[in-house]
């Protein structure tokens, strides 16, 4: 069994490879690093095409799930993507947040880093930024962000109950998140689970959907809920390459299946109060805070707030 440092030296090689390939053989493969099925286009990821701030250069087909789509981000909001990669969910989160939010994304690959900031500064982007990092020990302070992102990436981290705890602490209080993961139900089988061109954009660091609830449950976050579950039906030529016909056979008849989740869920307390600009004065001239009634500085059709 690989210790939690060679699971991510292994994590950060395969992606590394995944940032520096052309974007055709990344969607070529289930898991971007190399050849995936004959049989289907890919196996995990959804469809972006029609989801308002997509960038195409940004998205490597790496993901499981649409997190943004549930994310309820509002304009003003600070956004953290967990494993950001070349940027596609910071850029469908600038969408949502507006300029006056903010967007940060986190990797755990340089390469990957490098290169949604490149995306970014082609796209003009002054509110989106990105860090190098370990999602185990976030680079960001306690309590600045509103809303969470992720998609297929704790699947990828040796320690979720850590990482999930880090989303606790960045979180404000009241702030919530959504995430998109792979969970399992049932026995996988030893030999699948151990590949690791599958653990390094599948399956095999994925844990079981009871446990996985279970951490954000025992972490202390509140309203927990499955907003999308989503069968991944792996093809039979992958998993020829694993099992042999009569395992393929056992395999399918026994129930277990590889799942596709988005879970959101709340930090206690109650939401940050904002001086709200949103009301204009008895003239219509200039903006003014709904509780005091001082200028904001901002002119009536300004999105200064």
């Amino acid at each position: 069994m690989k210790t939690a440092q060679e699971t991510k030296n292994l994590v950060r090689a395969k992606y590394a490879e995944i940032a520096l390939q052309d974007k055709d053989t990344n969607a070529s493969s289930c898991c971007g690093a190399g050849g995936c099925s004959t049989e289907v286009y890919n196996i995990m990821t959804d469809d972006y095409t029609q989801v308002e701030g997509y960038n195409p250069d940004a998205d490597l087909g790496l993901g499981c799930g649409l997190p943004t789509q549930y994310a309820g981000i509002k304009k003003g909001d600070t956004v953290l993507d967990l494993g950001s990669g070349a940027g596609n969910d910071c850029f469908v989160a600038r969408h949502e947040t507006g300029e006056d939010g903010r967007v940060i994304g986190v990797d755990f690959t340089p390469e990957m880093v490098a290169k949604a900031k490149a995306n970014a500064a082609k796209l003009g982007y002054q509110n989106v930024e990105f860090r190098q990092g370990d999602i185990e020990a976030l680079p960001l302070t306690s309590n600045i962000v509103d809303v969470v992102v992720s998609n297929c990436v704790l699947n990828l981290v040796p320690d979720k109950r850590k990482a999930l705890s880090e989303v606790l602490r960045v979180l404000k209080p009241g702030g919530h998140f959504s995430i998109s993961d792979v969970v399992l139900r049932g026995a996988i089988p030893d030999t699948l689970r151990a590949s690791a061109e599958m653990y390094a954009g599948c399956v095999s660091g994925a844990l079981q959907e009871s446990e996985y609830l279970g951490i954000i449950h025992d972490l202390g976050f509140e309203q927990v809920s499955v907003q999308k579950r989503k069968p991944i039906i792996v093809p039979d030529d992958i998993l020829s390459r694993h099992l042999s016909a009569s395992e393929i056979a056992a395999y399918k008849a026994s129930g277990t299946g590889i799942f596709s989740i988005t879970v959101s869920a709340f930090k206690s307390g109650a939401p940050e109060k904002k001086d709200a600009c949103c009301a204009p004065n008895a003239e219509g001239t200039e903006k003014v805070k709904l509780a005091t009634g001082e200028s904001c500085g901002c002119g009536v059709d300004s999105t200064c707030c």
